[in-house]
C-alpha cells in the first residue's frame, strides 16, 4: 500500500489506538482482532514511511510524528463520522448503541429519573452503562460516547482529541447522624472538627485538611478518622451508621442519600470545598445520540447547584 492509496478507514483504525492508547481496547471498541488491528496500523506506517506508534511499553506511546498525524487526523474522522450521522438522522432519530460511565451516587440519582422517558422518546438508542470506578484519566482509554465525574478543575488531563466540560458546581457542606452528634458532641466551630471522626476521601496528608468558607472567612482546619470512602453514597450509609462527619453536596442529586440515612447538617452556614460535576467527550464532535442524552439530562443537572 503506497501512501497515495491510504483509505480514510485506515487512518480511522489508527485515530481510535491513539485515542483508546491500547491496541486491545480499541479492537474491543472496532469489533474487530487485535492481531488484524495492529497489522493494519503497521502497513498504515508502512505506506505512509513513518513510525506512528511505539509498541515497547505496556501502554503505548504515540511518537512525534504520530501526535502530529492523531492531531491533524481526529477531526478529520470526526467530521466524517458527522456527517454519517447526520445521513442517517434524515431517516429517523438518534440510534446506536450509547455508552455511559458515571460514579454509581450520580446514576443512583439520575437513571432511575431517567431511563424510562429517555428510551421512549429515543427507542432506537440502546444504553449501555458503567458504574465502575475508573478515574477520568482511564475512562477515557475506553470506548464511552459519555463520561460524567465529580472533580475538581485540576483532576482532568484530557487525552489528544477529547473535551472536558465543567456541566454545574455543587456546594458542600457537612453532615452527620443525630446519634453520632449525641455520643461525641455537635461542633460549634471548624477548629472543633478535629476532635472528631471525619470522613475523608482517601486516608493520607493531601486529604487531612478541609477547606471551610462562612461569607468572607476562610479556615483550614486539620482532619482525621478512621475511615475513608471516595463513593458519596458508601460515605453517606457510614455517616447514617453513625461513624464519622462527612461532606456531601446538598443538591437535587444527592438529597435522597441524606434524606434516606438521617443525616442533618452540621456547622450551618459553613460550606467546604465546592466540588463539580464535569462531562469528557472522546471528541469535539458528538454524535446525535450523545448530544441527545446529554440534552435530556441537563434540565436534571441545572438546578442541582442549589444551595440547601
Amino acid at each position: 500500500m503506497e501512501a497515495s492509496t491510504v483509505q480514510l478507514n485506515d487512518i480511522a483504525l489508527f485515530v481510535e489506538v491513539a485515542k483508546r492508547k491500547s491496541f486491545s481496547r480499541a479492537a474491543r471498541a472496532l469489533n474487530m482482532p487485535t492481531s488484524t488491528l495492529s497489522r493494519r496500523i503497521s502497513e498504515l506506517e508502512r505506506a505512509i514511511g513513518l513510525r506512528l506508534i511505539n509498541r515497547n511499553t505496556r501502554r503505548l506511546d504515540l511518537t512525534e510524528a504520530g501526535a502530529a498525524y492523531m492531531e491533524r487526523c481526529q477531526g478529520l474522522i470526526d467530521e466524517a463520522r458527522l456527517a454519517h450521522e447526520q445521513l442517517l438522522a434524515l431517516s429517523g432519530g438518534p440510534s446506536g448503541t450509547l455508552r455511559v460511565s458515571m460514579p454509581y451516587s450520580l446514576a443512583m440519582w439520575l437513571l432511575p429519573e431517567t431511563l424510562n422517558d429517555f428510551t421512549e422518546r429515543y427507542p432506537e438508542v440502546a444504553c449501555e452503562f458503567d458504574l465502575s470506578m475508573l478515574t477520568a484519566s482511564d475512562a477515557q482509554g475506553t470506548p464511552f460516547d459519555v463520561v460524567l465525574r465529580f472533580g475538581r478543575d485540576d483532576d482532568f488531563n484530557p487525552s489528544p482529541g477529547a473535551v472536558v466540560q465543567k456541566l454545574v458546581t455543587l456546594e458542600n457542606y457537612l453532615y452527620a447522624s443525630d446519634r453520632y452528634l449525641a455520643r461525641h458532641g455537635e461542633p460549634q466551630q471548624p477548629s472543633d472538627l478535629s476532635r472528631h471522626e471525619c470522613l475523608r476521601t482517601t486516608i493520607d496528608e493531601e486529604h487531612s485538611y478541609w477547606t471551610l468558607k462562612k461569607g468572607a472567612v476562610t479556615e483550614r482546619v486539620p482532619v482525621s478518622g478512621h475511615l475513608a470512602a471516595n463513593n458519596m453514597s458508601i460515605a453517606g450509609t457510614l455517616a447514617g451508621m453513625d461513624q464519622a462527619i462527612t461532606r456531601m453536596p446538598h443538591c437535587q442529586a444527592l438529597d435522597p442519600i441524606i434524606q434516606r440515612n438521617s443525616l442533618r447538617r452540621v456547622l450551618p452556614g459553613w460550606s467546604v470545598d465546592p466540588i463539580s460535576i464535569y462531562v469528557i467527550y472522546p471528541s469535539r464532535i458528538q454524535p446525535a445520540k450523545t448530544r441527545a442524552f446529554m440534552d435530556f439530562i441537563g434540565p436534571m443537572l441545572g438546578p442541582a447547584s442549589g444551595q440547601g
